[in-house]
């Protein structure tokens, strides 16, 4: 009985896999509401797999379902909780959703699990300048650039950062 239990499990992996699979395939091509009910069969197949919430939240993210996309960053939180990039991406919800102090929680999180997260940095910039903190942001863009980020040289220059 053991054994067929153990196969079973392995199946649905398996199973569950081959639609996470399907789903990336969709998300490469821009799919993303298609590919979202495919990440849904995977993640019933096999809940306690953190890529599979996280990948599903990108695409409720870019399809702007905020709320979905928060729910399913703090599942990958739940599951792996030293996760920088969940925080990082769950964050970025809050962001878009005008959750902006929820969000700085939550990129202070991913500084202290990785304090060289550029992104990190670059978000909790634009969460400190909602909440009316111009100065903590242009730090924390300013940081963001020193560590390679690019696209903080023009964050910087268009919020007039000294």
């Amino acid at each position: 009985m053991m054994v067929a239990t153990t196969s079973t499990s392995q199946g649905q992996n398996e199973d569950a896999e081959s639609f996470f699979k399907d789903a990336e395939l969709l998300y490469r091509n821009f799919d993303y509401e298609e590919a979202i009910p495919i990440y849904d069969k995977a993640i019933d197949l096999d809940p306690k797999e953190p890529k599979y919430y996280l990948q599903r939240g990108f695409c409720k993210n870019i399809t702007q379902d905020f709320e979905g996309a928060i729910r399913d960053f703090s599942a990958v939180i739940d599951l792996t909780q030293d996760n920088s990039y969940a925080y990082v991406s769950r964050g970025s919800a809050k962001n878009k959703s005008g959750d902006f102090a929820s969000a700085l929680e939550d990129f202070n999180k991913a500084l202290e699990i990785n304090p060289k997260d550029q992104e990190a940095y670059n978000n909790r910039g634009f969460s400190k300048k909602k909440l009316g903190d111009k100065k903590g942001a242009c730090e924390d863009w300013y940081r963001s650039k020193k560590l390679g980020n690019n696209e903080a040289k023009i964050i910087i220059k268009n919020n007039y950062c000294k």
